[in-house]
Protein backbone atom coordinates (compact mmCIF):
# COMPACT_ATOMS: atom_id res chain seq x y z
CA UNK A 1 0.00 0.00 0.00
CA UNK A 2 1.54 3.24 -0.89
CA UNK A 3 1.94 5.85 1.43
CA UNK A 4 2.02 10.04 2.01
CA UNK A 5 4.93 11.73 2.96
CA UNK A 6 5.85 15.30 4.01
CA UNK A 7 9.09 16.59 4.95
CA UNK A 8 9.19 19.98 6.67
CA UNK A 9 12.76 21.57 6.46
CA UNK A 10 13.69 24.69 8.13
CA UNK A 11 15.27 26.06 5.35
CA UNK A 12 16.12 24.91 1.65
CA UNK A 13 18.54 22.50 1.29
CA UNK A 14 17.96 20.80 4.88
CA UNK A 15 15.99 17.93 3.66
CA UNK A 16 18.73 17.51 1.40
CA UNK A 17 21.07 17.39 3.38
CA UNK A 18 19.54 15.41 6.48
CA UNK A 19 16.63 12.91 5.07
CA UNK A 20 16.84 13.04 0.94
CA UNK A 21 18.49 9.41 0.60
CA UNK A 22 15.09 8.24 2.26
CA UNK A 23 12.23 10.37 0.77
CA UNK A 24 13.88 9.43 -2.66
CA UNK A 25 13.69 5.71 -1.02
CA UNK A 26 10.15 7.11 -0.30
CA UNK A 27 9.36 8.03 -3.91
CA UNK A 28 10.96 5.03 -6.05
CA UNK A 29 8.89 3.06 -4.31
CA UNK A 30 5.60 4.83 -5.58
CA UNK A 31 4.91 6.32 -2.33
CA UNK A 32 3.49 10.25 -2.71
CA UNK A 33 6.41 13.02 -1.14
CA UNK A 34 5.65 16.18 -0.22
CA UNK A 35 8.74 18.41 0.83
CA UNK A 36 7.62 21.72 2.19
CA UNK A 37 10.68 24.60 3.26
CA UNK A 38 9.04 26.79 6.27
CA UNK A 39 11.46 30.12 5.42
CA UNK A 40 12.74 31.28 2.12
CA UNK A 41 16.69 31.30 2.74
CA UNK A 42 16.61 34.67 2.26
CA UNK A 43 19.45 35.89 4.18
CA UNK A 44 21.65 32.84 2.89
CA UNK A 45 24.43 34.73 0.69
CA UNK A 46 27.21 36.76 1.53
CA UNK A 47 26.79 39.33 -1.67
CA UNK A 48 23.41 39.12 -3.06
CA UNK A 49 20.21 41.25 -1.89
CA UNK A 50 17.25 39.51 0.21
CA UNK A 51 15.02 39.32 -2.66
CA UNK A 52 17.47 38.00 -5.23
CA UNK A 53 18.59 35.24 -2.86
CA UNK A 54 14.95 34.87 -1.91
CA UNK A 55 14.08 34.16 -6.07
CA UNK A 56 17.07 31.92 -6.25
CA UNK A 57 16.74 29.31 -3.54
CA UNK A 58 12.94 28.71 -3.99
CA UNK A 59 13.86 28.14 -7.66
CA UNK A 60 17.19 25.51 -6.32
CA UNK A 61 14.53 24.03 -3.84
CA UNK A 62 11.71 23.24 -6.49
CA UNK A 63 14.17 22.15 -9.17
CA UNK A 64 15.61 19.28 -6.22
CA UNK A 65 12.15 18.55 -5.60
CA UNK A 66 11.45 17.62 -9.29
CA UNK A 67 14.20 15.06 -9.32
CA UNK A 68 12.17 12.52 -6.98
CA UNK A 69 8.98 13.67 -8.27
CA UNK A 70 8.47 15.53 -4.85
CA UNK A 71 5.72 18.15 -4.59
CA UNK A 72 7.01 21.32 -3.13
CA UNK A 73 5.29 23.61 -0.52
CA UNK A 74 7.45 26.63 -0.21
CA UNK A 75 5.65 28.38 3.28
CA UNK A 76 7.87 31.92 2.56
CA UNK A 77 8.22 32.88 6.45
CA UNK A 78 11.66 34.93 6.85
CA UNK A 79 14.71 33.04 7.25
CA UNK A 80 15.75 33.38 11.25
CA UNK A 81 13.25 34.73 11.89
CA UNK A 82 10.16 31.50 12.26
CA UNK A 83 7.95 32.02 15.34
CA UNK A 84 5.62 29.58 16.83
CA UNK A 85 2.18 31.54 17.06
CA UNK A 86 -1.27 31.09 16.50
CA UNK A 87 -0.97 32.46 12.34
CA UNK A 88 1.84 30.38 12.34
CA UNK A 89 0.54 27.23 14.13
CA UNK A 90 -3.05 27.52 11.33
CA UNK A 91 -0.52 27.41 8.08
CA UNK A 92 1.13 24.24 9.84
CA UNK A 93 -2.13 22.89 10.43
CA UNK A 94 -3.52 23.36 6.47
CA UNK A 95 -0.22 22.46 5.41
CA UNK A 96 -1.02 18.88 6.99
CA UNK A 97 -5.03 18.81 6.39
CA UNK A 98 -3.66 20.04 2.32
CA UNK A 99 -0.88 17.06 1.87
CA UNK A 100 -2.95 14.20 4.17
CA UNK A 101 0.88 12.60 5.34
CA UNK A 102 0.55 9.19 6.94
CA UNK A 103 3.68 10.40 8.30
CA UNK A 104 5.57 13.54 8.70
CA UNK A 105 9.65 13.95 8.90
CA UNK A 106 10.92 16.97 10.59
CA UNK A 107 13.96 18.71 12.70
CA UNK A 108 14.80 17.34 16.26
CA UNK A 109 12.44 20.31 18.28
CA UNK A 110 15.15 19.93 21.30
CA UNK A 111 18.53 19.60 20.09
CA UNK A 112 19.45 21.18 16.93
CA UNK A 113 21.21 23.96 16.55
CA UNK A 114 19.28 26.62 14.79
CA UNK A 115 16.41 28.08 16.54
CA UNK A 116 14.47 28.01 12.92
CA UNK A 117 15.15 24.18 13.17
CA UNK A 118 14.25 23.57 16.42
CA UNK A 119 11.23 25.92 15.77
CA UNK A 120 9.64 24.16 12.64
CA UNK A 121 10.20 20.83 14.95
CA UNK A 122 8.27 21.98 17.78
CA UNK A 123 5.49 23.37 15.80
CA UNK A 124 5.14 20.00 13.79
CA UNK A 125 5.16 18.67 17.44
CA UNK A 126 2.38 21.03 18.55
CA UNK A 127 -0.16 21.45 15.79
CA UNK A 128 -0.07 17.18 15.07
CA UNK A 129 -3.17 16.62 17.31
CA UNK A 130 -5.05 19.96 15.85
CA UNK A 131 -4.86 18.49 12.13
CA UNK A 132 -8.24 16.64 13.15
CA UNK A 133 -9.87 18.85 15.19
CA UNK A 134 -13.08 19.93 13.57
CA UNK A 135 -13.39 23.40 15.70
CA UNK A 136 -9.91 24.17 14.54
CA UNK A 137 -11.15 26.09 10.79
CA UNK A 138 -8.19 26.70 7.98
CA UNK A 139 -8.71 26.27 4.21
CA UNK A 140 -8.37 22.40 4.06
CA UNK A 141 -10.93 20.19 5.78
CA UNK A 142 -9.96 18.21 9.12
CA UNK A 143 -7.60 14.68 8.77
CA UNK A 144 -9.01 11.71 9.53
CA UNK A 145 -5.93 10.64 11.20
CA UNK A 146 -2.76 12.04 13.35
CA UNK A 147 0.40 11.18 10.99
CA UNK A 148 3.03 9.94 12.88
CA UNK A 149 5.58 11.88 13.57
CA UNK A 150 9.63 11.22 12.90
CA UNK A 151 12.68 13.72 13.71
CA UNK A 152 15.47 13.53 11.69
CA UNK A 153 19.25 13.71 12.05
CA UNK A 154 20.53 17.22 14.00
CA UNK A 155 23.74 18.59 11.89
CA UNK A 156 26.67 17.10 11.79
CA UNK A 157 24.69 14.63 14.35
CA UNK A 158 25.46 16.65 17.19
CA UNK A 159 22.79 15.68 20.56
CA UNK A 160 20.85 13.29 18.31
CA UNK A 161 20.11 9.61 19.62
CA UNK A 162 19.37 7.55 16.69
CA UNK A 163 16.36 5.16 17.15
CA UNK A 164 16.18 4.19 13.77
CA UNK A 165 18.52 3.94 10.20
CA UNK A 166 17.04 3.69 6.74
CA UNK A 167 20.41 2.20 4.51
CA UNK A 168 20.72 5.08 1.89
CA UNK A 169 23.63 3.56 -0.10
CA UNK A 170 21.30 2.81 -3.41
CA UNK A 171 20.11 6.15 -3.38
CA UNK A 172 23.12 8.14 -2.53
CA UNK A 173 23.66 9.37 -5.84
CA UNK A 174 20.01 10.53 -6.36
CA UNK A 175 20.91 12.51 -2.67
CA UNK A 176 23.86 14.16 -3.87
CA UNK A 177 22.68 15.62 -6.88
CA UNK A 178 19.45 16.95 -4.84
CA UNK A 179 21.94 18.76 -2.54
CA UNK A 180 24.00 19.96 -5.65
CA UNK A 181 20.50 21.71 -7.23
CA UNK A 182 20.94 24.45 -4.24
CA UNK A 183 24.00 25.70 -5.86
CA UNK A 184 23.87 28.97 -4.19
CA UNK A 185 25.06 27.46 -0.92
CA UNK A 186 28.61 26.32 -1.93
CA UNK A 187 29.48 29.67 -1.89
CA UNK A 188 27.50 30.87 1.29
CA UNK A 189 28.93 27.86 3.69
CA UNK A 190 32.40 27.94 1.98
CA UNK A 191 32.22 31.45 3.04
CA UNK A 192 30.11 31.50 6.49
CA UNK A 193 31.92 27.73 7.71
CA UNK A 194 34.54 27.10 5.43
CA UNK A 195 33.19 23.62 4.24
CA UNK A 196 31.86 22.25 1.27
CA UNK A 197 28.11 21.30 1.52
CA UNK A 198 27.96 17.73 -0.79
CA UNK A 199 31.55 16.34 1.21
CA UNK A 200 29.78 17.60 4.60
CA UNK A 201 26.78 15.39 3.64
CA UNK A 202 28.78 12.73 2.12
CA UNK A 203 30.56 12.14 5.72
CA UNK A 204 27.47 12.26 7.93
CA UNK A 205 25.41 9.94 5.72
CA UNK A 206 29.12 7.54 5.77
CA UNK A 207 29.18 7.92 9.76
CA UNK A 208 25.31 7.25 10.23
CA UNK A 209 26.30 4.31 7.85
CA UNK A 210 29.27 2.53 9.95
CA UNK A 211 26.45 3.11 12.73
CA UNK A 212 24.14 1.19 10.65
CA UNK A 213 26.80 -1.74 8.99
CA UNK A 214 25.88 -0.17 5.61
CA UNK A 215 28.09 2.10 3.65
CA UNK A 216 25.75 5.42 3.69
CA UNK A 217 22.24 5.72 6.37
CA UNK A 218 20.21 8.50 7.39
CA UNK A 219 18.71 7.86 10.98
CA UNK A 220 15.51 9.39 12.88
CA UNK A 221 13.70 9.40 16.21
CA UNK A 222 9.81 8.83 16.17
CA UNK A 223 7.61 10.81 18.09
CA UNK A 224 5.88 8.43 20.33
CA UNK A 225 3.21 10.57 22.19
CA UNK A 226 -0.15 9.37 22.69
CA UNK A 227 -2.39 8.33 20.17
CA UNK A 228 0.92 6.12 18.58
CA UNK A 229 1.46 3.18 16.54
CA UNK A 230 3.95 0.71 16.84
CA UNK A 231 4.03 0.33 13.10
CA UNK A 232 6.95 1.28 11.59
CA UNK A 233 7.12 3.30 8.60
CA UNK A 234 10.21 4.57 7.25
CA UNK A 235 11.13 2.88 3.54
Amino acid sequence: MNMRILAVGAHPDDLEILCAGSLAKYAARGDRVFMAISTNGEVGSPRLPKEEIARIREREARASAAIIGAELHWLGYPDEFLYDNESTRHRYIDLIRETRPDVVITHDPLHDYHPDHLTTGQILWNIRVMTTVPNIKTKHPPCEKIPALYFMDTIAGINFSPEEYVDITATIETKRRMLAAHASQAEWLKDQYNMSYIEFMEICSGFRGLQAGVRFAECFRRSVTFPATSERLLP
